[in-house]
């Protein structure tokens, strides 16, 4: 099984998360199964299913949680010297003009919408480990990329 990196800030977002989902949000469902179980037959009542698969979802994402940050490494920042879980790269495709700025995080916190880009992505491995104007390539759906990577934060 790979590594799962998370930085700080993600470790205690989910550990906060886990807390509200154990100790608030299963009372509250709870409250709920009692409340619509107490309504009839439960083959047709339809709050007391949906509070049921209210259940099930919340169990399945407290263990999901808890499997994370079980066998998370938490990572406080990105080596400036080399391409590392925690780094911030500016990269320029090669035959491009436009840098491109990604921040390395576990799979858990991945988001291309604010350019935060998974250690086990196929871009992240051709670069780990590489230094300030290095180039590199690798494959992609559409062919080979190549890049260079010009800073490292």
């Amino acid at each position: 099984m790979e590594k799962e990196y998370l930085t700080k800030e993600k470790h205690e977002e989910l550990l906060k998360e886990l807390e509200y989902l154990t100790k608030t949000r299963r009372k509250e469902i709870a409250k709920e199964l009692d409340s619509a179980g107490s309504m009839g037959d439960l083959r047709e009542n339809s709050e007391y299913q949906q509070a049921r698969e209210d259940q099930a979802n919340l169990e399945q994402r407290i263990s999901q949680i808890e499997m994370v940050l079980k066998d998370a490494v938490v990572v406080k920042g990105g080596s400036k010297e080399a391409v590392g879980v925690g780094s911030v790269v500016v990269l320029l495709k090669k035959g491009d003009k436009e840098r491109i700025e990604y921040k390395i995080v576990g799979a858990e916190e991945a988001s291309m919408a604010e350019r935060k880009i998974s250690a086990h992505s196929p871009l992240v491995q051709a670069m780990i480990g590489m230094k300030k104007g290095e180039e590199f390539s690798f494959v992609a759906p559409k062919g080979t990329m190549k890049y260079q990577i010009v800073e490292i934060k």
